[in-house]
């Protein structure tokens, strides 16, 4: 400004018409770059290239170099001249701040700041969850609405409307910070959110499945940074924050989706098609072609573009973001929405991605299959899929058979061939298939399922037998929110009745479930069984990772143990309308020396050495002393 202030001219409009062309020539030089992302990235990673993609009109005209001294690998241009893909090698680079040089005719046009941060201590070996852990699947739209202000923004379509079903009801995750005491006084140690990304659909945005910007939380439900002290808030607390990750589809709502960097980002065809949802023809020998492109290729619904697994700038961007939130949130694991509906080749090559930069990192895919054969297939180190020379590398998958078991056996009253405690018992005959039994997710219920009390109509004895299952089975237990204080849902009339607000989680709500003295009599019974099953579970290895023996049922009773060389739990399953004297001598294998059995729940003292009573619809878990 000095400057022209000193030129030798008095006309004001002329020194005006200066500087308006000078502002609008920085505004110009600084306005070709809309968005970097990743926004930025960390020192030390094990893979050390780096794919950044610069967006900005023509910015594909420009010639790209970096100061540093740091190499450019690769620089991609596709059809789209609005992107440009830089890669760099970012080995032996310290954390720093560096600049990409832009250059159009040997002019520079542009520059752009770009940091490689210090990543946390051991932040490579961190720890994941396993079968020691509960997680806990909450949708926080619907869970607790910590803070009014974000409500509704103005940079999104959807508005705050708690009137509507299927609308944004304001659950924050203020909210879920606010009620962490609560959660782990339930006895849960993880907690698995539904996504937080933004997504701006104009309708039904609450579950956030439609992302679009995955590299930003949903203003509604706060800011990334909100996002980064939820994490740490929990580490407080010694738990573990897992995100839900969407390798499968996008949002019809997604900037890129405005003007795709490539035809090929996303799985088109002619004309719309959507999946055929027959994920079995991943591994059946006999499927035609068509129907395979159909299946991985297909739009899951008309809102939700299929992302392109099979084209590495694509698959590439999905494994930086996923490492990035690791990194950047302090992430403790990822649940994967509709795993094999990706490119098989594709979804396995993120997966490994992941791993190979966090040994330890836990993964659990959503695999909805009807056999065991099947979803063993999807778990890493599979030997079904070794006969067809695939590998997942997926760690974890979710138990979908023992789920489909356990919201029928419980309302089977009589004991058939293939009806009441057998389903459960099959179930786990089949466990051989699996890699790696003890890292499956069980789970009786989800946000896409009826709810287990709407199955059980409420009946709280019922819903003992089912919880204690899963408590005590192999594997690690998912508990959906709201189900501990009897929440109910039928999933017949539409996915908002089987989401629905936890009472208390709004300022005004006549019941408040979250505190004590705020639960009803019957909420109170349910909260108190299940906090007290999974607070007790917490100590003990033998469930977490001991073997398993069961015994064949017999009138509708099951009987298994659980143990490992230090102690022994037995668990006995009523599942019949009468009380059953249940004879201990066909258990001496397992029941060996021990006498007696105390109670988990009541506290009571039962003699094992002959027969134990057991009530109608009813469950024991006996420590064997």
């Amino acid at each position: 400004m000095n400057k022209i202030i000193s030129l030798p001219f008095t006309n004001r409009s002329f020194l005006k018409k200066i500087t308006l062309f000078l502002f609008f020539m920085s505004v110009t030089l600084h306005a070709q770059i809309d968005k970097v992302e990743p926004p930025f990235w960390y020192a030390g990673m094990q893979n050390p290239e780096l794919q950044i993609l610069f967006y900005g009109k023509d910015i594909s005209q420009n010639q790209v170099t970096v100061s540093n001294g740091i190499k450019i690998t690769n620089v991609r241009r596709t059809e789209n001249p609005n992107y440009i893909f830089v890669t760099i090698d970012t080995k032996k680079v310290v954390a720093s701040d560096f600049v990409f040089t832009f250059k159009s005719k040997n002019k520079e046009t542009f520059t752009q700041k770009y940091s490689l941060n210090k990543r946390k201590e051991n932040s490579a070996q961190r720890k994941s969850f396993d079968s020691s852990d509960m997680m806990y699947l909450l949708m926080p739209d619907r869970f607790a609405n910590g803070n009014r202000n974000n409500d509704s923004e103005n940079s999104t379509q959807e508005k705050y409307n708690r009137e509507l079903p299927g609308g944004r009801h304001g659950g924050d995750i203020e909210g879920i910070i606010k009620n962490l005491d609560y959660i782990a006084e339930l006895g849960a140690t993880t907690i698995w959110s539904t996504p937080l990304c933004e997504d701006n659909d104009a309708k039904h945005s609450y579950h956030t499945y439609g992302q679009s910007d995955v590299y930003k939380i949903d203003p509604r439900f706060g800011t990334n940074a909100d996002y980064v002290r939820l994490a740490a808030e929990m580490h407080k607390r010694d738990m573990k924050l897992v995100m839900d990750y969407v390798t499968n589809h996008w949002g019809i709502e997604h900037w890129m989706m405005k003007d795709l960097p490539t035809k090929e980002w996303i799985n088109q065809f002619e004309t719309y098609t959507q999946t055929n949802h027959k994920r079995t023809v991943i591994h059946d020998t006999n499927a035609s072609e068509i129907d395979k492109k159909v299946a991985i290729d297909g739009w899951f619904v008309p809102s939700m573009p299929d992302l392109n697994l099979q084209n590495p700038l694509t698959l590439k961007y999905l494994i930086q973001n996923a490492i990035w939130w690791i990194e950047y949130a302090d992430l403790d694991g990822f649940r994967v929405d509709t795993y094999n509906y990706s490119d098989p080749k594709g979804i396995a090559k993120w997966t490994k991605s992941i791993t190979d930069e966090y040994p330890n990192f836990n993964i659990v895919g959503e695999v909805w299959m009807q056999s065991q054969a099947q979803m063993a297939y999807w778990q890493k180190d599979s030997k079904i899929a070794e006969i067809q020379n695939y590998n997942s590398y997926l760690p974890s998958v979710m138990d979908f058979t023992l789920y489909e078991a356990t919201t029928k056996a419980f309302n089977e009253d009589e004991e058939t061939w293939d009806k009441g405690m057998v389903k459960i018992y099959d179930n786990f005959t089949n466990d051989f298939l699996y890699p790696n039994i003890n890292n499956m997710l069980i789970f009786v219920e989800n946000h896409d399922t009826n709810r287990i009390n709407q199955t059980y109509g409420n009946d709280i004895r019922k819903y003992k037998m089912t919880i204690t299952l899963m408590a005590t089975v192999r594997g690690i237990p998912q508990l959906y929110y709201g189900s501990e204080i009897g929440m109910a849902g039928d999933k017949n009339k539409g996915d908002a009745d089987i989401r629905q607000d936890f009472p208390g989680g709004w300022e005004g709500d006549e019941n408040n479930a979250f505190v004590k003295e705020g639960r009803t009599p019957g909420q109170s019974e349910y909260f108190d069984f299940t906090s007290k099953l999974f607070n007790w579970r917490k100590t003990k290895a033998a469930v977490h990772f001991g073997k398993m023996t069961h015994y064949i049922p017999e009138n509708n009773v099951y009987v298994y143990f659980r143990y490992n060389k230090d102690e022994t739990v037995m668990v006995l399953m009523n599942n019949s309308n009468e009380t059953k004297s249940v004879k201990t001598n066909r258990f001496k294998e397992n029941i060996k020396n021990f006498k007696t059995g105390k109670d988990v729940i009541s506290e009571l003292t039962f003699d094992v050495t002959n027969e134990i009573i057991i009530e109608p619809k009813s469950v024991l878990i006996l420590e064997l002393k």
